[in-house]
């Protein structure tokens, strides 16, 4: 079994939203909250053989509360990072859907196609996902893997019928603790 579990909130997540993409803000006081709730929900519910870790600071501090709760260390696979968001990364989300609506749409849509301007493809970051996560299924498991919501709902496309195009408006919350079917 592989679990996904999204970082905890950074000022960044907090209202109002701002797009973090591949920008590196630390936990705020919130997360780090969500970090011990989830670093408890692990250690009292789940076996876990290995912990991974996106590259990014808001994830790797929350796999280290987590892995100081079960008693491993976190594995950095940058595969797991957070999609490049090209020009919208330090943008508040409401700018972006005012200024540039049909682009906006046409991310929500979540077609594979999609690419962040001047960033990464929707398919881009799906098909580093999946690399990743046959990695991780090598073992040893169950793996936890502490990581972004994006890359969440990249890693669950894979099993839905209708691929990221039904997990797009999916939202992940921060601190989520989700089991990859």
């Amino acid at each position: 079994m592989i679990l996904l579990a999204r970082h905890g909130e950074t000022d960044d997540n907090a209202p109002p939203r701002r797009v973090q993409g591949r920008l590196d803000p630390p936990l705020n006081e919130r997360g780090r909250e969500q970090a011990h709730a989830l670093a408890r929900e692990v250690a009292d519910g789940h076996e876990v053989a290995k912990l991974w870790v996106s590259n990014q600071r808001r994830a790797r501090e929350t796999a280290a509360i987590v892995g100081t709760a079960i008693g491993l260390e976190a594995e950095v696979d940058e595969r797991f990072a957070e999609a490049d968001w090209g020009r919208w990364q330090g943008q508040l989300v409401d700018d972006i859907e005012r200024d540039e609506p049909e682009l906006w749409a046409a991310f929500l849509s979540s077609r594979p196609d999609f690419r962040f301007p001047g960033g990464e493809s929707l398919e881009e970051h799906i098909a580093r996902t999946w690399a990743a996560l046959d990695d991780v299924a090598r073992g040893p498991l169950p793996a936890l893997v502490v990581c972004h919501g994006g890359t969440i709902r990249c890693a669950l496309a894979r099993t839905h019928p209708d691929g990221i195009a039904g997990i797009g408006p999916y939202r992940i919350a921060n601190g989520a603790l989700i089991a990859l079917p």
